[in-house]
């Protein structure tokens, strides 16, 4: 017999389930909506304790107004809400949300899934209770919570999907969970500085932060807690705004860079968020520094009028749009840029501290034993002492340096003749010192004042001669060359319309194109630098680029892409010997380039030890 397929209306609780799915995915999403109430609560003092990952219990306590009985029986009705203001006109309006939860969902969401008690008291009335638990609603009562006068709201979730089985399934370790959860805990602490913070974990205080005084300073002060103090040694300071769009933060330096995005922390209007156009911008902002394998890390807060920006775009609140996205882009690539530029010279303090943690004692191992990896040079080492106590008179095996170039340059073994000190005194005291030897036809050993630098000539010059030839293609502007035969590439009639009225811009960059009737463009000219290339490739990832992010960044990278590997096969090669001046040379340019401290890959063109740390690591401090 054929199944019935009659239209028939779901009970409630089924919908409320089915609705719960897009705002309560895991217990990370919990703890956010939880927190977000508190934060929009005007709460300075958020408390957030789970246990077994969040799945068995969590419990999110702050020091907000509160809710009076009448306002707890609405919290947990669906799209009950107070965070909405009134249009002119007496509807609710979306343009204008200042605050992080405004939809009224996620209480009546967790409860229809979980068992919920939310106990709550203001200033002016007593503290009273409801329950809600897989939809069924208690309350509300009248509790013992806070005393007189205090104020606030406690929220337990216990047993998240008891009423939706089929969803534990989804879930992963326990571990993986509280991850979960202290990323998203993390994240909103960062936004909020002014507000205390703490997280507990099965028992386990897993940070507790105290409330900032000054909100830029006291930024800075709570990544640090929260990313490391490594992020805040190596961050450079952001501050632009464009059109009454706002940007400030902090970006870490090219060199101070992670194997994935996980330290990317993007803040709109203090509401944290994975936006692509965001993501993107920083991707561009960092692509002369890094590989595409590497990415920096950032945190940045954009702060603009929330007519600027539709914040409901989904459930969970974690994308955005913004009325003009190239603006947005523009702004956060320029103001990256342009902070990175004023740190060009600095390299992250990390690398000194890789350096000679390579080379210091094991925690774990006794005062005169050295770390597990350099076993093999203990092994080499190992029949050494017998050798002196059998054969005194046999001299040990030395490492001699070579005597430094005379004057004609006639040597070829590159060490500095401490007789001609005198001479590279004025270069000792420059910041990346005095070349002093020539290490494996690769490295450049420098005496600064106080430690020395190693430098991968190499990488060095790979991003002295990459400058130029940006330098070069600013200045000049690129060169493009002429297609024998036009080339007619067809799109979309919109994408071709983008293309066309973005024609002044890609000139610019060597791509000379016009309109060809609807949905085509001819394309006249390309980027020499280019040389032989797919125009319709190119095209069409430009048209596609364009589409979502409005920019025309691929070109731009394609270009960098070039300059990039022209500049790797055109700079002095890791083998070739230099004499002292030579080097010297290397190192002065080195100081008045941009830049300088990483390669074109992102890898660092040297390192700076302080004569203090080589002293301890010899233990002669």
């Amino acid at each position: 017999m054929k199944e019935s397929r009659t239209i028939r209306r779901l009970d409630e609780g089924t919908i409320n389930r089915i609705a719960a799915g897009e705002v309560v995915e895991r217990p990370a999403s919990v703890v956010k909506e939880l927190v977000e109430n508190a934060l929009d609560a005007g709460a300075r003092r958020v408390a957030i304790t789970i246990a077994d990952g969040g799945m068995s219990l969590i419990v999110v306590e702050d020091d907000g107004e509160g809710m009076d009985a009448a306002s707890l029986k609405l919290a947990i009705e669906r799209h009950a809400t107070s965070k909405l203001p009134l249009a002119s006109d007496g509807t609710d309006d979306l343009t204008h949300i200042a605050t992080l939860g405004f939809r009224g969902e996620a209480l009546p969401s967790i409860g229809a899934v979980a068992r919920l008690q939310i106990l709550s008291r203001t200033k002016e009335s007593a503290a009273h209770a409801v329950r809600i638990a897989a939809g069924a609603f208690e309350g509300p009562d009248p509790a013992g919570f806070l005393s007189a006068g205090q104020h606030g709201t406690r929220v337990e979730v216990r047993d998240l999907f008891f009423a939706t089985p089929a969803r534990l399934k989804f879930l992963k370790s326990s571990r993986a969970e509280s991850l979960g959860v202290i990323d998203v805990a993390k994240r909103l602490a960062m936004a909020r500085p002014d507000v205390s913070f703490v997280l507990t974990d099965d028992g386990r205080v897993v940070f507790s932060l105290a409330a900032e005084d000054s909100l830029f300073e006291g930024s800075l002060k709570r990544l640090a807690k929260l990313m490391g103090r490594d992020f805040a040694d190596n961050a450079a300071p952001i501050a632009a705004e464009r059109e009454h769009v706002k940007l400030t933060g902090f970006a870490g330096l090219p060199t101070y860079n992670r194997a994935n995005g996980q330290s990317q922390f993007l803040f709109v209007n203090g509401r944290p968020v994975r936006d692509r156009v965001l993501l993107g911008a920083v991707k561009g902002a960092y692509a002369d520094y890094l590989a595409r394998d590497r990415h920096p890390a950032v945190a940045l807060f954009l702060a603009c009028d929330p007519e600027f920006v539709d914040v409901n775009v989904h459930p969970a609140k974690a994308e955005v749009r913004f009325r003009d996205s190239g603006l947005v882009r523009g702004l956060i690539v320029g103001a990256l840029k342009a902070a990175l530029h004023q740190e060009s010279h600095r390299a992250s303090s990390t690398l000194a501290d890789a350096a000679l943690s390579a080379f210091r004692v094991s925690g774990h191992a006794p005062a005169n034993h050295l770390d597990r990896r350099f076993e093999p040079i203990q092994e080499r080492f190992a029949g050494l002492s017998d050798s002196v106590r059998h054969y005194d008179a046999t001299p040990l095996p030395m490492v001699t340096l070579a005597p430094a170039p005379q004057r004609d340059d006639s040597a070829h073994d590159h060490v500095h003749d401490h007789a001609h000190d005198h001479e590279h005194e004025h270069e000792q005291a420059a910041p990346l010192g005095a070349a002093r030897a020539q290490l494996h036809e690769t490295y450049i050993v420098a005496q600064t004042e106080d430690g020395i630098v190693i430098v991968d000539q190499h990488a060095a010059h790979e991003r002295l001669v990459y400058e130029r030839m940006k330098a070069a293609l600013e200045n000049g502007g690129v060169k493009r060359q002429s297609l024998l035969i036009p080339e007619v590439v067809e799109l979309e009639e919109s994408e071709a319309a983008r293309l066309v009225a973005r024609a002044e811009e890609l000139a610019a960059l060597g791509l000379v194109l016009e309109s060809f009737g609807p949905g085509a463009v001819l394309v006249r000219e390309t980027p020499a630098l280019l040389g032989e290339l797919d125009t319709k490739a190119l095209i069409r990832d430009i048209a596609d680029e364009l589409a979502e992010t409005e920019s025309i960044a691929s070109l731009k990278e394609r270009l960098d892409h070039v300059s990039a590997t022209l500049a790797c096969h055109g700079s002095v090669r890791a083998g070739r010997r230099l004499n002292v001046e030579e080097m010297n040379a290397l190192l002065r340019e080195m100081e008045s380039t941009p830049h300088s401290g990483q390669c074109n890959h992102g890898r660092p063109t040297y390192v700076a030890l302080k004569l203090a740390d080589i002293e301890r690591l010899f233990g002669r401090r």
